[in-house]
């Protein structure tokens, strides 16, 4: 049997570093958005470049940067990835314009592509089986406590600082990881196969397009010739994707995973869910600010009870899994972040705080158990030859679920809000509840949070039905059975993925 590294739970903690900036960045910054815009003169269009600009890079170059690192080695990879994204939070954090902030947010989202993937291999690499599952749920849990506790970071940091605080604070992590990485960690790759540049272009841009279609989706409508033009460009790359690593002798991406029917059916389970998932914050933030009238930071102090469940939870799985298998956890919490969802389905403008922190409990103790489970299920099947873009794979499944559940979950949100108002409301209270609440008239204001709670109710039934579909999906597809063992047609545990310096 192979011998374990002894550095491997130090490793361990340079790779929760390393997600741990990439998330904690992300949830900070929706803090920052009004004191920057206002500070750097920015509209609304600049402030949706700022955000947007980040996630079109991230999800457009994941399969590519996952490739690349079991190329080119994950532990160099991933350092080059933490280097450009810190040098870029410096130049973030000092932009004169919206302009210099959009082509600082551009270079770290090429940093964060090539961060994600690697971290993820690294793991599974690292650890052999029967240890992998504490790795994963410590892994998930750091995760979890970056998202919750990013909005509340961002608060306290814009209120003694200003909003540039918010991205300098990912250096001295990303340095302690960068140092840490080299000292610690053993570089591992794949075995050596040719480039496939036509795989990685078509993949950029039918990512990239793809990404794009989804954001614009909200606002413009599917028949808007903006949304359609780069609906049939996304369409048409990623086809033309498929065809191509069918053909080729040596694919970016080992598509025949996907024969693999826990790796696929994981693989759409985890979209369910991080559909119902996208759109939580998004509009659980806007119920606690606008309709309980919370400050920002208190909406992100809100959300601890869902970060105490999740940990807690993330603990339990990681023993209970190893016993009962992946199967039985996922179903079991991906149940009971459906009832979590069901719960803020019933949530009314005077209910207050005690049934959404109730909610997010629930929900979190869900995430907790069947979010490691799932994706150590859908890792399991990938050789360790191929870590780093199946790492890749996965990363981009959950990025493509959320961008769509915000998409749908927002376009939902924001067409029921304006149906449910009444037919005197002026036309400004329909754009958001926002602006109704700006206008200043106490019955606008009142009618504005019924019609918001109504389409929040709306929003978080879709939510429940899609978790619910993902667990019958996992019961009904997901096998537990030996990791690593590959699919057919594709290279096996023979590349083990080994240190090799």
């Amino acid at each position: 049997m192979e011998a374990r590294d002894p550095r491997r739970w130090l490793i361990l903690v340079v790779l929760c570093l390393s997600t741990l900036v990439l998330v904690v960045d992300n949830m900070v910054l929706a803090v920052a958005i009004p004191a920057l815009a206002a500070d750097l003169g920015a509209t609304a269009q600049d402030t949706q470049w700022i955000l947007d600009s980040y996630i079109l890079v991230f999800a457009g170059l994941l399969l590519t940067a996952g490739s690349l690192s079991d190329r080119f080695g994950r532990r160099r990879v991933m350092v080059v990835g933490l280097v450009l994204f810190g040098a870029a939070s410096v130049a973030a954090a000092h932009a004169a314009d919206p302009a210099q902030l959009i082509v600082a947010r551009t270079a770290m989202g090429v940093g964060g592509a090539l961060i994600m993937p690697s971290t993820l291999s690294i793991l599974i690499t690292v650890f052999h089986d029967d240890e992998r599952r504490k790795a994963m749920a410590a892994w998930s849990a750091v995760a979890m406590l970056g998202l919750v506790g990013g909005p509340v970071l961002g608060g306290v940091l814009i209120a003694w600082f200003w909003w540039g605080a918010v991205f300098l604070i990912n250096v001295p992590i990303a340095v302690l990881a960068i140092v840490a990485a080299l000292v610690l960690m053993p570089e591992s790759k794949g075995p050596w196969s040719k480039p496939d540049p036509l795989g990685a272009i078509l993949s950029v841009v039918g990512m990239t397009a793809l990404v794009w279609t989804i954001i614009e989706l909200p606002a413009h409508g599917l028949t808007h010739p903006s949304t359609l033009t780069t609906l049939l460009l996304a369409a048409a790359a990623l086809a033309t994707f498929v065809v191509w690593e069918l053909r080729t002798s040596h694919p970016m991406v080992p598509l025949a995973l996907f024969r693999d029917r826990t790796f696929s059916g994981g693989s759409l389970s985890l979209t369910l869910v991080q559909i119902g998932n996208g759109g939580l914050l998004l509009v659980l933030t806007q119920y606690l600010q606008f309709v309980l009238g919370y400050t920002p930071t208190q909406a992100g102090l809100a959300f601890i009870p869902m970060a105490v469940a999740s940990l807690t939870f993330n603990t339990l799985g990681a023993t209970l899994g190893a016993r009962i298998g992946n199967r039985a956890m996922i179903v079991t919490g991906l149940a009971v972040m459906a009832a979590g969802f069901a719960l803020l389905a019933t949530l009314g403008p005077a209910d207050g705080l005690l049934v959404c922190v109730l909610a997010l409990f629930v929900l979190g103790a869900g995430g907790g158990t069947a979010m490691p489970a799932a994706v150590s299920a859908l890792m399991g099947r990938v050789p360790a030859a191929h870590a780093g873009v199946g790492s890749a794979l996965n990363d981009t499944i959950q990025q493509m679920g959320a961008a769509l559940g915000i998409a749908v979950l927002g376009s939902v949100l924001s067409g029921t809000y304006a149906a449910a108002l009444p037919a005197s409301a002026p036309g400004r209270a329909r754009l958001s509840i926002g602006d109704a609440l700006a206008l200043g008239d106490p019955g606008i204001a009142r009618a504005a949070r019924d019609a918001f709670t109504t389409a929040m109710s709306s929003a978080f039934v879709i939510s429940a039905a899609g978790v619910l579909a993902a667990a019958a999906l996992a019961f009904f597809v997901l096998r537990d059975r030996p990791a690593g063992t590959a699919p057919a047609g594709m290279p096996g545990a023979e590349h083990a993925g080994a240190p090799v310096s």
